[in-house]
């Protein structure tokens, strides 16, 4: 699961990045070419990546117990998404948007109660 982790949240960047140039592939782009897609985007994207680096940190078998490594998980990702959605009043071809912010907090919610559910690491 580490790896699987470690290869989302490259995409994940490569996105970011490619977003915050203005230069997103219509491949991507198309994903969520309809009304409020970019919200479903940030609510899936944000979800599978929580959800992943969950289970990657449950199945290390840290000292820690389920929830807290779950809770621990979720709020250092909580905190680098609201900076980045920060970020983006910095780029003249991304607008901040609490909406945006918000489906990826419950994406976030989601993935990790996901993550936290299934028993076996």
């Amino acid at each position: 699961m580490k790896y699987i982790s470690v290869l989302f949240l490259v995409f994940m960047i490569m996105v970011i990045v490619l977003a915050d140039r203005g230069s997103l592939p219509h491949s991507i782009r198309a994903f969520y070419n309809f009304q409020n897609g970019d919200k479903l985007g940030h609510f899936i994207l944000y979800g599978l990546l929580n959800f992943f680096f969950t289970r990657a940190f449950l199945s290390a078998r840290l000292s820690q117990t389920r929830s807290r490594v779950t809770l621990s998980v979720g709020l250092t990702l909580a905190l680098l998404i609201a900076l980045e959605e920060w970020s983006q009043r910095y780029f003249s071809t991304r607008t901040f948007d609490l909406v945006d912010l918000t489906a990826s907090f419950l994406g976030l919610i989601v993935g990790g109660w996901a993550a936290w559910r299934i028993k076996r690491p």
